[in-house]
Parts: C-alpha cells; structure tokens; sequence
C-alpha cells in the first residue's frame, strides 16, 4: 500500500510511519519544515504548510497515485474560555485544523486509487465537551462532519473515516509538533486525566495507529463515513 501521512513528524504520525512500514508498506510524510527538521522520517517527506492549500497541492502532485491517505495535521492552542478568543485566533485555529483537513481531502481525493482510503484523525472533544478548549473542539467536530459528507461524495471508490483519540502522550499536548516546545509541561494532570479513564492510563501513539491502519485496510472494506473512538472507556457513545 502507498500511503501518505499528513503530520507525519509528530508523534502519532511517527508511530503510525514506522508500523506502516513494518507492514511493508510506502510511506510519504507532508509536514512543516520545523517539525520534518526536529524529526526526519525514514524515507520520502516533502514539506508542506496545511494552512496554505497551494502547498497541499503541490504535494500531492509530486506524490502522485495512492492507496491511502491519513490527516493528522493540526494544533491545539492554550485552554481558554470560548468567549475570549479574537478573531485572529479563532480563525488560526480553524483554519490550521478544519480547514486544513478540507483542503488535504480535496487534493488527495484525485490521487487515490480505486479503492483506496482516507482517515482523518479528530478528537474525542468534537464529542465530548470539557471547558476551555473552544475553537479546537469545534473543529475536530467538524472534522467528524467532513468524513460523513466525503464518505458519501467518494463513494463506492474511496472510502473516508475517522479516528477520535482521547489526550496521547505526545508533544501535541503541548501545541504540537514544530509548533511547541516538546519539553514543555502539558496543559492536564497526566495522573487526574488517567485517573478517569476507565483502562486506567492516558493513551500512547501506538494505541491509535493500530486503529487507523485497520481502517485503511480491507478489513474495513464495508466501513466509511464511521468515527472509531480511541479512548480507553472514557466515552462511550
């Protein structure tokens, strides 16, 4: 399978990087230059800037026909009340997460294959509301809105689902990868965070990489337009 990752220098996207190619699978990575700089990956990258579509464009162009694509861009910005964001943020934060995603699935669609996939990657707070996350839960919300209305535009040539992770340890709790310092303290108490999760721990990169490549594979060959919730028993819809 040819793939390629959205976000592929960040932390869920190195884990899912590296199973796929133990899978024997190729594997083409499209992130900023900070974060492909911080972290290379083992093979073809090309960078690119979600927030810009010409540069999605130009990526897909050079990575030319593929089975799968998996969107993983996105940042998270620093808790707050909705009410007090400006304009400038809000739209930031649209634009670097749902917009995004709008743009990464409309120039991948030509490119896959007959029978190929999509999976966007959301949040568990497009779900499930908790306070001071404004504008990126709104997004991831309409994340799980793209993939019911491409699921149902590609279809029966391309199926689209989503994964909906819970908070994973990566740099992406703190802004996310090439956009953060990694270093850097998480916004959540690790220990109160998994002290809700019923499995008892908050997730690793691997627990959601394992659920992604089953949706691009053919054992999801009757699933689309599906979102796959990643998040230890914390919600339950």
């Amino acid at each position: 399978m040819r793939l390629s990752i959205l976000g592929g220098a960040g932390g869920i996207g190195r884990a899912l990087a590296r199973a796929a190619l133990d899978a024997g699978h190729t594997v083409t990575v499209l992130d900023l230059a900070a974060s492909l700089d911080r972290h290379p990956p083992d093979g073809p990258a090309i960078e690119v800037d979600a927030s810009v579509p010409a540069t999605l464009e130009r990526a897909f162009d050079d990575v030319g026909q593929i089975d799968g694509f998996v969107n993983l861009c996105g940042f998270m910005a620093p808790p707050r009340p909705i009410g007090s964001y400006d304009q400038s943020l809000w739209d930031e934060v649209l634009t670097g997460n749902l917009s995004a995603a709008f743009h990464a699935s409309r120039f991948a669609v030509p490119h896959l294959a007959d029978g190929g996939a999509m999976v966007h990657v959301g949040s568990g707070l497009g779900h499930n509301a908790r306070p001071g996350f404004g504008a990126y839960a709104v997004a991831k919300a309409g994340i799980s809105a793209l993939t019911r209305q491409l699921a149902l535009d590609c279809a029966p040539r391309i199926r689209v689902n989503c994964v909906a992770p819970s908070a994973v340890e990566t740099a992406f709790l703190r802004g996310g990868t090439g956009r953060s310092d990694e270093r850097g303290g998480a916004p959540i108490d690790r220990d109160a965070y998994a002290a809700t999760i019923p499995l008892g721990r908050i997730a690793e990169a691997e627990d959601v990489t394992g659920p992604i490549l089953f949706l691009l594979s053919d054992a999801a060959r009757y699933m689309t337009g599906q979102v796959l919730h990643v998040n230890g028993g914390a919600y339950m819809p």
